[in-house]
């Protein structure tokens, strides 16, 4: 069982990595330069999160477990690397989860109140919110630089006990209470969040379904209430997803840190099953990172559409098509022949031109 899920574990982190960051930098690169009918603060929102679920897979997944499994001593089980990448990777990983809460929240109000909608909507105020989200995430995540420590450890390796300098867990009162405030501000707190509000936006949107007749909303809606829509279902989708992955971890963490939280607890026996549990936990809340991608070609058809106009180019058909379509009907209305005399158009040179 043991070798089993090992293997699995050293075949999927790496598998994550090779898919998730190349995903998540074309995710940023449609949302950003091709109109997926996002609203323009969802844009932000997005394009931001998957810049920092990409910074989660190169932290935590490339760098610490993909490493942790193909190398016997990876360069971080020294100073000062050893404190560096923990504030590195739970930066991320506050960043990705207040991201998703504070897009909810956002939502929300807009869908609350015409003034809420005029001030939180803007990409300028909106980009602030997000670089304000990232500077606190990492500003929190400093304290946990110290919880782990580096020394030197007797461990068998290939069946030959060596004595290598390790990165570990800091068995202390500062790191116990660090991390049991981390866990609930990564993990409780923005699950708890993100639920609420999502059943407020459903309240909101099931007594404005009741209030008016299908033609009164989609007179007072027209083109900007499809935007929405998309907007709500894209927002939908991904904190949907982050509640299923991140809430078993959560609760597997939980547990391993009240029931089974004594120094001579083996974390690698896998013949106990809450150690199958938490590990399988991790697997699915670093899904977490690789998922967008995904979720939105399944539920925006404007994004698919968008997407196989970027990989086949053939927005950039459809825009020659239109350049030579006007340029000929501008020759055309400057000319117009005299009656009965037929007139040849031949253009010989269009410029495309930004």
């Amino acid at each position: 069982m043991t070798s089993v899920f090992v293997s699995v574990q050293k075949f999927y982190y790496p598998f994550l990595c090779s898919v998730g960051i190349p995903a998540n930098l074309f995710t940023f690169y449609m949302i950003c330069f091709h109109k997926c009918g996002m609203s323009e603060s969802a844009m932000v929102y997005l394009s931001c999160l998957a810049i920092v679920d990409t910074f989660y897979l190169v932290w935590v997944i490339l760098l610490d477990l993909t490493l942790t499994f193909w190398v016997l001593q990876p360069f971080w089980h020294s100073h000062p690397w050893c404190n560096i990448l923990g504030f590195l990777q739970y930066g991320s990983l506050y960043s990705s989860s207040w991201i998703v809460v504070v897009f909810t929240i956002e939502r929300y109000l807009v869908l609350r109140s015409t003034r809420a909608k005029q001030h939180f909507s803007t990409a300028g105020l909106t980009k602030l919110v997000c670089v304000g989200v990232v500077l606190a995430s990492h500003l929190v995540s400093v304290p946990l630089g110290w919880i782990n420590v580096v020394s030197t450890v007797n461990f068998t390796a290939n069946g030959v006990n060596v004595s290598l300098p390790r990165c570990h867990y800091r068995d202390a009162t500062y790191s116990t209470v660090i991390v049991w405030i981390t866990t609930f501000l990564s993990g409780g707190v923005p699950i708890v969040l993100v639920i609420i509000f999502n059943y407020l936006i459903g309240c909101h949107l099931s007594r404005a379904t009741k209030l008016f007749t299908k033609e009164e909303r989609r007179v007072m809606g027209g083109r900007n209430r499809g935007v929405l829509r998309r907007t709500l279902l894209l927002l939908g989708t991904v904190s949907v997803a982050f509640v299923v992955l991140s809430l078993p971890r959560f609760v597997t963490y939980c547990i391993l840190r009240t029931k089974y939280n004594e120094e001579a607890f083996d974390r690698n026996d896998y013949s106990i099953p809450i150690n199958v549990a938490g590990d399988l936990a991790n697997m699915l809340q670093n899904l977490n990172s690789t998922t967008n991608f995904l979720l939105y070609c399944v539920v925006s058809r404007r994004f698919r559409r968008e997407m196989v106009s970027a990989i086949t180019c053939s927005s950039k058909a459809r825009q020659h098509a239109s350049v030579l379509t006007y340029s000929t009907m501008k020759v055309s209305e400057r000319r117009a022949p005299p009656s009965g005399v037929v007139v040849s158009v031949v253009l010989t040179n269009v410029k495309l031109t930004n």
